[in-house]
């Protein structure tokens, strides 16, 4: 039998699309600081969050996050049949612990910073499927651990480059359901991986972005859709440096340029707070849209979205075997009915 909902090669249609009914933001103080600060749920007074360590405050702050988006619909965690999360850190830890605490079955997922628009793409396709009613997505990030893990600690004082990112501190989540009132996810697009050989692990905005212009393009391509079809096409976290890259590449394919196109890791910071290219992180592309972004679509002002995040899907074991950076980026349209 024909997959029905497939279009081309990358895209589905969801025939019943999944409605998002509730959505919830906790930032840290540096992103509560930036232009959208007064858009988020919950702003940190620091990066501990009462913990005494990071990684157990990025656990806390996916934890809480979650139980607000479920509180907004007067929903506990025991009301979600699933919760798809992922993060950055080994084994996604701050989301598999999140999960022992919440007690809610669990899926765990990892696409780097893309993230946040593969829970979203599974959780349509399980509820669209009639396999669930209700599920939540989300995931974190947090400056502090990112910067361990994967480059130095932050103790260590080592110079950033004009192509480094700041690893957002935050956590988004977004309860789906198969009724109800609210925004809904009408198609996605799932990326395949790009790898352009590029291994600077100080500039990953440059890894992904062509990642990026493949998923875009694969969209529209599978979609038979204009490219001013969409109010805005928002990338997850290319910031200044892969953003240039991809405005370019979009421009060859014919495709979305400005002012169509912007991206969350440019968005999230003002230029004054000393970030380099931009944000990075699971949690930029989350909070953005949990925040500003479906406040916007709540308000009429942005009517159709779609949200391309991207995350480079590096390894430091890798990176020191010589390895380069792949990138991967899933599209998640979402519209107003």
């Amino acid at each position: 039998m024909p997959a029905k909902k497939k279009k081309g090669i990358q895209t589905v249609v969801f025939e019943n699309p999944p409605v998002l009914t509730s959505w919830a933001s906790i930032v840290g103080p540096k992103e509560g600081e930036g232009p959208w600060g007064g858009d988020f749920d919950w702003i940190l007074e620091d990066y501990m969050f009462g913990e005494d360590t990071w990684e157990k405050a990025e656990n806390k702050m996916l934890r809480e996050t979650v139980k607000l988006a479920l509180s907004k619909n007067n929903l506990e965690p025991d009301d979600a049949e699933i919760l798809l999360a992922g993060d950055l850190l080994n084994q996604v830890i701050s989301s598999n612990f999140a999960a022992r605490e919440l007690g809610m079955p669990f899926l765990g997922l990892y696409g780097a910073c893309s993230t946040v628009a593969e829970a979203l793409l599974t959780g349509a396709m399980l509820i669209d499927g009639g396999f669930c009613e209700r599920i939540v997505a989300a995931t974190c990030s947090h400056h502090h651990t990112a910067e361990r893990q994967f480059r130095f600690p932050t103790e260590q004082g080592t110079q950033p480059t004009p192509s480094t990112q700041w690893t957002v501190t935050g956590a988004g989540a977004i309860v789906l359901e198969f009724l109800g009132v609210g925004p809904r996810i009408t198609s996605a697009t799932i990326g395949r991986v790009i790898d352009m050989k590029q291994n600077d692990m100080t500039d990953m905005g440059s890894a992904m972005a062509p990642a990026a212009a493949d998923t875009i393009k694969a969209h529209f391509h599978d979609l038979d859709i204009p490219s001013d079809y969409y109010d805005l096409v928002v990338t997850g976290d290319l910031a200044k440096v892969g953003m240039a890259i991809l405005e370019r590449l979009l421009v060859r394919e014919g495709l979305t340029p400005k002012p169509n196109y912007s991206d969350c890791g440019v968005l999230i910071f003002d230029e004054s707070q000393g970030v380099n290219s931009g944000g990075s992180g699971c949690g930029c592309a989350a909070c953005m849209l949990c925040g500003p972004l479906l406040k916007k679509m709540v308000k009429g002002e942005i009517n159709k979205l779609l949200l391309v995040a991207t995350g480079a899907l590096m390894s430091p074991t890798a990176s020191y075997q010589g390895e380069t950076i792949p990138g991967i980026a899933h599209a998640v349209a979402i519209e107003n009915y």
